[in-house]
């Protein structure tokens, strides 16, 4: 819909009822913090857009004439409505800045957000915080579509059109059972691993995205072909001590069970697969509000 130029703006309709309402120029440039001649100037004007004179100024004061009085009427319910919707518009702002969307892989979400989110209640007591879980590349794309100020990802780099920082440090390992053959090994080589059948996370998760490259480089000609492709780090864990077979997870997800002897984790000689948890955003876009401050608690270091 297209405003005709000779309706007044709001700034304009705002000082008339001013005037009005106070009896005079002079007092109005008070209320509005500016000079008299200002408020004079800024009447003239809207005298002009409507046509016809809307104050009637004596050494009374000024009141308003029979068009400036319908005048007032139907700007003050315009004012009205402005007042509300600028009232609205404060809450929805309020509400997005106490409100943090985040989206992350797996392993951070299981192991490293409920740490996170604590911190950040003590920071900010007021945060709601809406998580969404996937793996790190479906993250990577809902950040770069926009969909999310802040994503945390796995993977050996960050994505292209994101930037990004480490926030931790981790470790992908091989587990087994305690009654797997590989578990009374000091070591196996990296020509056994390339062979065997792992139970791994899907295509387009972090850790297995990690795994293969890492793999690759030590065996060119290897070619990933899992006994079995789980969604979560947790289903992973579960097959492995079930017996079903080996497994390749992250030390974060692993060191609980690892403790207690449900797992046991392979040394494969002269591979190690170190990584880094990183928290990423659209370049040029760094976070604000909410997603900054849980991106710094993300990063102190920890004890």
């Amino acid at each position: 819909m297209r405003i005709s130029p000779r309706v007044p703006d709001l700034p304009a309709l705002d000082l008339l009822l001013s005037v009005i309402e106070l009896g005079s120029l002079g007092r109005a440039a008070q209320a509005h913090n500016i000079s008299q001649p200002s408020v004079s100037s800024r009447i003239r004007y809207l005298e002009q857009l409507v046509g016809v004179p809307v104050l009637q100024r004596s050494a009374l004061g000024s009141s308003p004439t029979p068009a400036g009085a319908l005048l007032a009427t139907l700007a003050r319910d315009v004012i009205e409505a402005a007042q509300r919707m600028d009232g609205a518009l404060a809450t929805l702002r309020d509400q997005r800045s106490s409100r943090a969307s985040v989206v992350a892989s797996q392993t951070v979400v299981e192991y490293l957000f409920p740490r996170w989110l604590k911190d950040l209640r003590v920071r900010a007591p007021g945060v709601t915080v809406a998580l969404d879980a996937c793996n790190s590349a479906q993250v990577a794309a809902a950040v770069l579509e926009g969909r999310f100020p802040i994503g945390f990802i796995e993977g050996p780099r960050v994505p292209k059109g994101l930037a990004g920082r480490a926030v931790a440090r981790d470790e992908l390992l091989v587990v087994v059972a305690p009654q797997h053959a590989w578990a009374d090994r000091t070591a196996i080589t990296i020509e056994e691993l390339a062979c065997a059948e792992l139970i791994q996370r899907e295509q387009g998760s972090g850790a297995r995205t990690t795994f293969e490259h890492a793999l690759k480089a030590h065996a060119p000609g290897w070619k990933p072909a899992p006994l079995l492709e789980l969604p979560s780090t947790t289903a992973i864990k579960n097959a492995v001590i079930g017996g079903v077979g080996p497994g390749v997870m992250s030390s974060l997800a692993a060191a609980q069970d690892l403790a207690a002897g449900n797992l046991t984790a392979v040394t494969v000689s002269g591979l190690r697969i170190p990584r880094r948890l990183r928290a990423v955003w659209p370049v040029g876009r760094r976070p604000v509000g909410p997603a900054r401050d849980l991106c710094a608690i993300a990063c102190l270091p920890q004890p």
